[in-house]
């Protein structure tokens, strides 16, 4: 559904206005001149006479006045003709419920806080949609082709339809309250367009877009892109690796995606307070004590990614890759985020 469409009634309604009151002011005029009466009578004449009530002439009209009085009741019944088919229109044609369709997508889409945009439903943003409503994130998506558009709300998804690189379809679908944005049309200039204009209207927007040629990631990163995702790459590395270690390649597959194995595979900020700061990262401890296991941590201020060591401490705001049981990595977030978990511990 396009932006526009839920304000043609409101179009349609000035134009008709804009129609009486000139049809009123010639009127006014016209009888005016031709009767030689006063502004107040020759404005009751034009009413009367547009709406054809028939109360008679208040001054005798010569032969030129009856001749302006006729035109004037034709353009009477022009401005009536053209209200009942617009009404008609708004009534037949469905403008009403687009109208209220998109109010309601409005009010859906405000509620929403740290969504995400997914702009292009093509075959890349098919699978993005299908992820993240895996994880149960929040989304809102962008399409081009409208009557995709249509498709995707006729089954229950948030979607705004136009091109995503429109400053007036980002804020429509929420950018001021969006976490993150996904770039994943068809074209590489598009999500170039599409991630220049988000960025500038989001400067803190956590932008992942697109590249169907490697020549295109640095473009893309300098557009604003926080990361850029080449599909192809990918799809040839994972080829490779279920040749060469498919065992590991399936492990971390289901790892990262079943839904039914019993190990986790979690990314892990420590927060500001968190009583993991400053202490060791050996992997016996937290292993025993916690059930899960450190395979990575990111320095917060290198972004440099290592393998943890004994003689490592955790920092504030370090992210850490960790695997374990569902509950284990529930718990360990708790504590990396707050000491709420380490008191009822103690307790």
């Amino acid at each position: 559904m396009q932006y526009n469409s839920p304000w043609r009634p409101q179009r349609s309604a000035l134009i008709a206005a804009i129609y009486l009151v000139t049809l009123l002011i010639i009127g006014t005029i016209g009888f005016s001149l031709l009767s030689g009466s006063s502004l107040l009578d020759a404005l009751y004449m034009t009413i009367t006479t547009i709406t054809t009530v028939g109360y008679g002439e208040i001054v005798p009209l010569n032969a030129a006045g009856r001749i302006f009085a006729m035109l004037i009741i034709l353009g009477g019944v022009g401005l009536v003709y053209y209200s009942l088919t617009a009404l008609g229109a708004f009534l037949v044609l469905g403008d009403w419920q687009s109208r209220l369709r998109y109010r309601r997508r409005q009010h859906m889409i405000n509620q929403l806080k740290g969504h995400t945009i997914v702009c292009g439903y093509g075959r890349i943003g098919r699978h993005v949609v299908r992820e993240l409503m895996r994880e149960k994130m929040p989304y809102v998506i962008i399409e081009m082709d409208a009557n995709k558009a249509a498709q995707l709300e006729s089954q229950g998804h948030l979607v705004v339809s136009g091109n995503a690189a429109d400053e007036r379809r980002l804020k429509e679908a929420g950018i001021t309250h969006a976490n993150h944005l996904i770039a994943c049309a068809s074209s590489d200039a598009e999500n170039v367009f599409i991630t220049l204009t988000a960025k500038g209207m989001r400067p803190d927007l956590h932008i992942v877009a697109r590249a169907n040629y490697e020549e295109s990631i640095p473009k893309l990163m300098r557009a604003g892109a926080d990361r850029v995702i080449e599909p192809y790459t990918i799809s040839g590395r994972r080829m490779v690796s279920v040749i060469t270690r498919p065992d590991v390649a399936d492990f971390l597959d289901e790892v990262m995606h079943s839904e039914d194995l019993e190990l986790w595979l979690e990314q892990i900020t420590v927060g500001e307070g968190s009583p993991l700061i400053g202490r060791s990262m050996s992997q016996s401890e937290w292993s025993d004590a916690h059930g899960v296991v450190v395979l990575a941590c990111t320095d917060p201020i290198t972004g440099k990614r290592t393998q943890p060591q004994s003689g490592m401490t955790f920092e504030r705001g370090m992210r850490l890759i960790v695997i374990g049981t569902a509950e284990k990595l529930r718990a360990f977030s708790e504590l990396a985020r707050n000491h709420a978990h380490l008191r009822r511990r103690r307790d």
